[in-house]
């Protein structure tokens, strides 16, 4: 990677946060961000935007760049709501942390994997039935702060778990379009 292929995952990111910023000088309700929020957000886009570049760098197919984006902007998404509102409950409800560990399993799963396509796929498919499980672990151990409710909880861990399962199939797609080989030997 060189400093001109960089430059646009460095600024983007600047120019989506003049997004709250207006909405901070305009005084839009709901926004006030401190400078540490900035700080944050920048470094999630700008670390979202270095990864896509690392992982994607040798790739020729459209389906494992494309898998990667999905999966990537999922996992962003993922902490973005999570650190906003929380997906369970408040913020502060316990069973958010969970979502922690739904990433680290998509994250460990792509190093053990070598970003290797069949790897991937399989990771993504582990990270979206953590992503399905998350909840009904919370119901058994949290069933006092559910909100905003039992099918909004359920409905937006599902479309999370769907994008993670997209992602997976994507890059099982890839594997057989590249040609690539699994473990066994087997292509595709």
């Amino acid at each position: 990677m060189n400093t001109k292929s960089l430059l646009p995952i460095l600024v983007v990111p600047v120019l989506i946060l003049l997004i709250p910023a207006g909405a901070m000088l305009f005084k839009v309700e709901g926004w006030a961000w401190g400078p540490g929020s900035f700080v944050v957000a920048w470094m999630l886009l700008t670390g979202v935007g270095l990864t896509f570049k690392f992982v994607t760098k040798n790739s020729v197919s459209a389906a494992f760049r494309i898998a990667s984006g999905i999966a990537l902007a999922t996992g962003l998404l993922l902490v973005w709501i999570n650190a906003a509102v929380g997906f369970i409950g408040s913020e502060d409800n316990p069973a958010n942390l969970m979502y922690g560990g739904v990433l680290l399993i998509g994250a460990v799963g792509a190093v053990l994997a070598r970003f290797e396509p069949l790897g991937m796929a399989r990771a993504l498919f582990a990270t979206a039935v953590a992503q399905f499980l998350v909840p009904l672990v919370a119901l058994l151990f949290w069933p006092s702060d559910f909100s905003p409710g039992f099918a909004r909880v359920f409905g937006l861990n599902t479309v999370f778990a769907l994008l993670f399962a997209s992602a997976g199939i994507l890059f099982r797609h890839s594997a057989g379009w590249s040609g690539a080989p699994d473990r066994e030997g087997a292509t595709g």
